[in-house]
């Protein structure tokens, strides 16, 4: 069959006018479920406006995610003009969910999150420490997943599984090709959370980072901003790159690695990925530890919170810390700015409560080493979205599907 027939073009490779309509239409119904999914509430005008349309086709495009279940339309509190009220559009939030999971190093997260991006329901589990396998974190996951399915309202439909994991992920597969801190290679998560899930859906996986920095450019702190730069601590550094809207991703998906630029080369700690001085080497959770004399204490979220509230207590050992600790992610952040000219720069995970213990010290590198003109406008950000920025992030893979056409991911 040749491509002409297939794409339903007629003469020398032109679309009918009608394939070409209905092909429109169909983007449009998925540009309009965008808008909606993520502001929550738009108004019919808003709508018209941002997608350049006419009330009329506006209608007909709200009246059909209706039928389908998509949306709803209610009045909003404000009033429209004369005093009128304004009909707005909102996601059905209840109808339409998907599974989203988050593999971090020491816990394993799993929500059915619904159209509109409200977790409605979450499981979750800590994670050994290198002490677990594949298999173990499929079935853990795989067990919550089907949990979460069966307590979903009847009717509700599954359109997406997504899954945030802390490592390095291939674009091409999906496929976990290193686990930095168990040194797991080549693993087949997706497809083998896939089989044991037995919903019918792939699971569509990213680097855990990379969906923190699109979760928190979505939804969280940097919403308004076309360029950010988000840094995401668990044990050791990962990073999120946002230029022009879009996600930096690379050739091969491995992109924004900025726990490996190399900060202090001469005599830096040793990082596991086996150079010196590594952003993750110097400012990464053990080093923190380390520095305050806490190395036989919690470790993890509580290990960091603990140093934090020690050194606003007057610990001094907690203070050196975090000063030593702060200085080298003002460098790295410093060196960021000045390549990349973001509006904000988000600190996700652990690296949140590092920089609310150490941000005089973060802004004192800042104001010292970006260039002036750089340094103007950009603003520096714990994550909105918390500890769920990642979360977040595996929520939206799993509703990409339906954002891009949502009649076909609706068909049966």
């Amino acid at each position: 069959m040749s491509s002409s027939t297939v794409s339903g073009a007629t003469g020398r490779g032109r679309r009918s006018p009608h394939t070409a309509r209905h092909t429109t239409r169909r983007r449009n119904l998925g540009v309009l479920l965008r808008e909606v999914h993520r502001d929550g509430a738009v108004s019919r005008t808003e709508l018209a406006d941002r997608m350049g349309v006419n009330r009329s086709t506006i209608l007909t495009l709200i009246a059909k995610l209706a039928e389908t279940g998509l949306v709803r339309e209610e009045t909003s509190a404000t009033t429209g003009r004369a005093g009128r009220p304004s009909l707005v559009v909102r996601p059905e939030t209840g109808q339409v969910y998907v599974l989203a999971f988050d593999v971090a190093v020491d816990r394993v997260v799993a929500a059915r999150v619904g159209l509109g991006g409200a977790v409605l329901e979450r499981r979750e589990a800590a994670r050994r420490r290198g002490g677990d396998d594949l298999d173990e974190i499929v079935d853990v996951l795989a067990g919550f997943g089907n949990a979460l399915v069966d307590v979903a309202p009847a009717g509700a439909k599954c359109v997406g599984v997504g899954a945030s994991y802390c490592g390095l992920i291939g674009a091409a597969d999906g496929k976990v090709r290193l686990e930095p801190t168990t040194g797991w290679t080549e693993l087949d998560f997706g497809p083998a959370l896939a089989r044991r899930l037995g919903l019918g859906l792939p699971v569509t996986v990213g680097n855990e980072a990379h969906l923190g920095a699109l979760a928190e450019f979505e939804r969280g702190a940097g919403v308004g901003s076309r360029n950010l730069v988000y840094l995401h601590g668990d044990v050791g550094v990962g990073g999120g790159i946002i230029v022009g809207g879009r996600l930096l991703d690379g050739d091969e998906g491995y992109a924004a690695e900025v726990g490996h630029m190399i900060v202090n080369p001469y005599d830096g700690r040793p990082c596991m990925c086996g150079s010196r001085g590594c952003l993750e080497a110097e400012v990464g959770e053990p080093a923190l530890l380390e520095a305050a004399g806490r190395t036989g204490g919690p470790i993890g979220r509580e290990g960091v919170r603990a140093v934090v509230r020690a050194a606003e207590n007057g610990d001094a050992a907690a203070r050196r810390a975090l000063d030593t600790v702060g200085d080298w992610l003002g460098i790295g952040v410093a060196n960021l700015i000045n390549l990349f000219n973001p509006g904000v720069v988000v600190f996700g995970g652990m690296l949140s409560e590092i920089y609310r213990g150490a941000a005089s010290r973060v802004n004192t590198r800042v104001n010292e080493s970006v260039l002036h003109v750089h340094r103007e406008r950009v603003a520096l950000r714990t994550a909105a979205l918390g500890y769920d920025s990642t979360l977040a992030g595996a929520a939206e893979l799993g509703f990409a599907a339906l954002l891009s056409d949502p009649l076909a991911a609706l068909a049966p």
